[in-house]
């Protein structure tokens, strides 16, 4: 067996595994458990009772964190020249849309966000298996698919997020990082997990939030009680 760490233990001593912490205690362990030289992530992983297989129990959604995600996000706007100007001035790092379509055609995928317009979707749409995988394919549902391409941009410069079940019925994201003050990861932990719960399928049967863990960057988990989020 390998023997532990200092570190190690010292972490281990700052966590009951048995225990469902509420969020306040759950962000203040998290914190003290960090030994990252960087400034680390703290993520949320949300466990649903809900089959994603099945169109009508799918949960995605998208929702600005009132304190931001702690990170810059780099935001390509695909759009027709009429909209580039306004794109640009909100803060869009990349605008353009024929030349980018071929550079993310060419394997070009450097960007956390896509923005684009309902008229040019039948050119984006030819990208779905490029940017499909990464977590980059624009869609209405989360406000990424507009004609208000300044509102968009500035929402995911202000701390806009996308979520979504993946298929073993987990949600994984960040809400912030370890720098934060707690009570800012707490209050952006609230956001989520209240749009989450407002999305419950009708279909879902039975427990509908099995379980959350908050974790930082390379840390272990730390479990909270769900009920005291209702």
């Amino acid at each position: 067996m390998a023997k532990l760490t200092k570190k190690r233990k010292s972490v281990l001593d700052k966590v009951d595994r048995d225990k469902a912490y509420t969020l306040k205690e759950a962000m203040d362990v998290v914190k003290s458990i960090t030994t990252t030289t960087f400034d680390a992530s703290v993520d949320l992983n949300i466990r649903l009772g809900v089959d994603p297989r099945k169109a009508n129990q799918m949960v995605r959604g998208s929702v600005t964190l009132p304190h931001g995600t702690g990170k810059t996000k780099r935001v390509l706007v695909l759009c027709t020249p009429d909209k580039e100007e306004e794109a640009k001035n909100a803060g869009a790092d990349y605008v353009g849309l024929d030349d980018y379509i071929q550079k993310i055609k060419g394997g070009w995928t450097d960007v956390d966000v896509v923005i684009t317009m309902p008229s040019v979707m039948p050119k984006v749409g030819a990208l779905g298996r490029i940017l499909g995988p990464r977590g980059l394919m624009p869609n209405p549902k989360t406000g990424t698919v507009t004609m208000d391409i300044a509102n968009a941009v500035n929402e995911v410069k202000a701390g806009k997020i996308d979520f979504k079940v993946d298929k073993y019925g987990i949600i994984h994201t960040s809400i912030g990082k370890v720098s934060f003050e707690s009570n800012m990861l707490v209050d952006n932990a609230h956001e989520i997990l209240s749009s989450v719960l407002k999305l419950k399928p009708s279909a879902a049967k039975g427990t509908y939030m099995k379980s959350v863990f908050a974790s930082s960057t390379m840390s272990m988990g730390v479990k909270i009680d769900t009920k005291s989020l209702a």
